[in-house]
């Protein structure tokens, strides 16, 4: 069972060895981090070798990361393959499978850029494949907005390589943004979808909530894992919290653990 770890960042910068210990005892097992210091090689300002460590000694691991590409969108190629080798460094350090582009910022959001960008992870995933990893995109909501007959999900998925870009569905923002179903995006690129965020919609708000609180109803919407190419799963809830994140994350689990995990 996966947690991505930006929906406890504070607490992670602040103590992260507490923070995974008392994930761990929710029954967590495998995180997706979040903060790469890529000049310091360091992960919540542990360099990456101790980070690696503090995991190995509490049985856990870390099997994909969400790195900062956006600012390398209108850098030179160089500038972008200095950056994607020292992620490949770090993520080896933790023995990571996957890094993950996870964002860009709302300034980037246009037509033009998400062609660059297609470009650009074609890039990236045939560097980071060579180096015997895999490389994925995430989805948010903004990459289903419509730019005239185009979308920038349409751009990403029709215009990099499977082969060398794989994708990580967020099936909140999929439900929250797109007109289309978890199963039939799987559906229309079988294989393709390696990692998947779960993650649940404030029935009122349609902010984030607990697993199990909200108008997800997972056990009728996961797709088959098969079919999705599915290899990690993490839970995930970036704000919203009911009291405090840590207690999010303990109520996801419970419901995760009770209701959806014999499926995965």
């Amino acid at each position: 069972m996966g947690y991505q770890l930006f929906s406890v960042n504070e607490e992670m910068n602040k103590n992260p060895l507490g923070t995974l210990t008392a994930l761990k005892k929710m029954g967590y097992q495998d995180f997706e981090i979040f903060g790469f210091d890529d000049e310091k090689d360091s992960y919540y300002g542990i360099k990456s070798a101790a980070f690696k460590k503090m995991l190995d000694d509490l049985n856990v691991s870390a099997t994909s990361g969400h790195y900062s590409f956006a600012p390398y969108l209108d850098k030179s190629d160089d500038d972008l393959r200095r950056f994607v080798d020292r992620c490949i460094t770090g993520a080896k350090n933790l023995d990571s499978k996957y890094i993950t582009w996870p964002w860009i910022a709302p300034e980037q959001r246009t037509i033009d850029n998400f062609k660059l960008m297609a470009l650009k992870l074609n890039k990236i995933g045939e560097q980071i494949t060579k180096a015997g990893l895999g490389f994925a995109y995430h989805n948010h909501g903004f990459e289903f907005e419509s730019h005239g007959d185009a979308n920038g999900f349409s751009i990403i998925t029709s215009e990099t390589d499977p082969a060398l870009v794989k994708l990580e569905m967020d099936m909140y923002w999929v439900m929250n943004s797109s007109k289309y179903t978890p199963g039939e995006l799987i559906d229309a690129q079988p294989g393709r979808y390696v990692m998947w965020h779960i993650k649940d919609m404030d029935k009122k708000t349609r902010d984030y909530t607990e697993l199990g609180n909200g108008s997800i109803n997972y056990l009728t919407l996961l797709p088959d894992p098969v079919k999705s190419g599915l290899q990690y799963y993490y839970l995930e809830q970036g704000g919203n919290f009911a009291v405090n994140s840590m207690t999010s994350a303990a109520e996801s689990a419970q419901y995760f653990k009770r209701n959806l995990q014999k499926y995965l």
